[in-house]
């Protein structure tokens, strides 16, 4: 199971939101550079980036800091937050972005999401299936949709999505720990799917769990920045 730290972005800065709650931030890092370097000098190969402030402005705004983080490692990025166009996905790639994580546009827009899945292949795009009450949000979690999340995956995998990355939004930032039955009921309803677990990740324990369900990885954001998950913990997965 591939490990993937998250890096969420607001002003330039390395945060972590409580529920997808812009007022209820904390900042880690200034520098979100030395963070990347940080885990790759620890072993780490994969990262997700989120574009907070894109997420909330729907536009792709840190892509300086993606194109930075890319040129200056060699972790493989996966990023997200604010792609709502051509052109927003476009400067994701051109910057760096291995992998793209679309979730608004798949509700919103589903013709543009089906042409780039088209054009840039299913390797490159991941499904951002993010919901609270298994109903799903989009924009930045600011916004609900009436979409249940079982049926929005189910379509999508139809339509030949590959990589899915899943959040429990009430879980997410709680140090809860994750939801265990959603997981398990998407790869039930959707054999083949590579799912990334990701919301409320807070142990090596929960890192085992969610590997035997069988996802296919697991990001981790605050439990790696508050050291309830360390990178000791992590060299069995890497």
């Amino acid at each position: 199971m591939r490990i993937i730290p998250a890096i969420d972005i607001i002003n330039g800065e390395c945060v972590r939101l409580s529920k997808g709650d812009y007022n209820k931030k904390i900042i880690y890092n200034s520098n979100v550079l030395e963070v990347a370097k940080n885990f790759e000098d620890h072993g780490i190969q994969f990262l997700h980036l989120v574009d907070l402030d894109g997420a909330k402005q729907n536009r792709i705004i840190n892509y300086k800091i993606l194109e930075q983080i890319s040129s200056e490692t060699n972790l493989i990025i996966d990023f997200g937050g604010g792609l709502k166009s051509e052109e927003d996905i476009r400067i994701a790639f051109e910057s760096g972005a291995k992998q793209v994580t679309l979730g608004s546009i798949a509700i919103k827009n589903s013709e543009l999401f089906l042409e780039t899945l088209e054009q840039y292949g299913s390797e490159k795009i991941i499904l951002g299936a993010d919901a609270r009450k298994e109903k799903i949000a989009v924009s930045g979690w600011l916004e609900e949709s009436e979409t249940n999340i079982y049926d929005f995956i189910k379509e999508k995998t139809q339509n030949g999505i590959q990589y899915v990355i899943s959040t429990d939004i009430d879980k997410d930032g709680m140090l809860e720990g994750p939801s265990f039955g959603l997981y398990q009921k998407i790869i039930a309803e959707n054999p083949g799917v590579k799912l990334i677990a990701s919301g409320g990740i807070t142990s090596a324990e929960d890192l085992e769990k969610v590997k035997s369900i069988g996802c296919e990885g697991a990001i981790i954001g605050k439990a790696l920045y508050e050291n309830r998950i360390t990178f000791h913990d992590l060299k069995p997965f890497l």
